[in-house]
């Protein structure tokens, strides 16, 4: 039987106070909604269920802290740091219309609006200023394509397949 497909849905930060509590950068939409997956999974296997989790003040919205069960002092804290945590895809829920999973995405195949293969998704990134689909073509480097209507008019998850329009650049290497 093959694995559950994991969707990474957090992230653990620092360790925080002195109790075992942990910042936990939240991947989902709205970052309190981390603590209705049920146990988040570590990469090694572990599971850890959300004891309370709050907004941690004056960060960013996706930052919390959190208590997790069996971590109760900060040295089990601190070893926990920097460790992704993920729940099974099943247990997210539907995306809504014109939205998608990143998990969706990557794998797709990305062709030109005339029909041309640009390459595969490898990666959804986001630096601040919206999503960016990483494309790696057969051969070369990658390209990023803005996640927005304009730049990818169509995507496909049934057909495994996006359109894209590639960026355009002039002779010096900057985008025209």
């Amino acid at each position: 039987m093959g694995r559950t497909r994991q969707v990474a849905v957090a992230e653990i930060g620092a360790a925080h106070g002195l109790k075992g509590e942990v910042r936990l950068r939240s991947f989902t939409a709205t970052p309190m909604d981390v603590a209705k997956y049920g146990p988040l999974a570590a990469p090694d296997g572990r599971a850890f269920e959300i004891l309370s989790v709050r907004p941690a003040a004056g960060t960013s919205p996706h930052m919390l802290v959190v208590q997790l069960k069996g971590v109760s002092d900060r040295n089990a804290a601190e070893a926990l740091t920097g460790t992704p945590l993920s729940v099974p895809f099943e247990r997210l829920p539907p995306a809504d219309e014109g939205e998608f999973y990143h998990a969706d995405l990557i794998g797709l195949a990305a062709f030109s609006p005339g029909g041309e293969i640009l390459g595969t998704i490898v990666a959804v990134q986001n630096h601040g200023a919206g999503d960016l689909l990483e494309i790696a073509p057969a051969e070369g480097a990658s390209m990023l394509v803005p996640f927005t209507e304009a730049a990818v008019p169509e995507v496909d998850i049934a057909g495994g397949r996006v359109v894209a329009v590639p960026p355009v650049f002039d002779d010096e290497g900057e985008d025209a």
